[in-house]
């Protein structure tokens, strides 16, 4: 199976899912060596996947924020930490 093709298809809900039931699986202890490995390969993959997502809707935020009457790029964090609301 190719994980790669498969976590492009995914939306976030799906790949964060699917990345706590991995963990839920390793946590669990009585994995075999071999697919601890790959579930730990899967999660690293999914774990990519969703901070890619996540760096995509923090652009998209970015941009829409209106500022005296233009548009200007804020930084999501400086919004979230303390900054304007919005």
């Amino acid at each position: 199976m190719d994980h790669n093709a498969e976590s492009a298809e995914l939306n976030f809900e799906q790949a964060m899912e699917q990345l706590e039931n991995i963990v839920g699986e390793l946590e669990q202890g009585d994995v075999p060596l071999e697919k601890a490995i790959d579930l730990f390969q899967r999660g690293m993959q999914l774990s990519q996947l969703c901070g890619q997502k996540l760096e995509q809707v923090e652009r998209k935020i970015e941009t829409i924020v209106e500022e005296d009457g233009q548009l200007r790029r804020r930084n999501f964090a400086e919004e979230v930490d303390g900054g304007d609301k919005f």
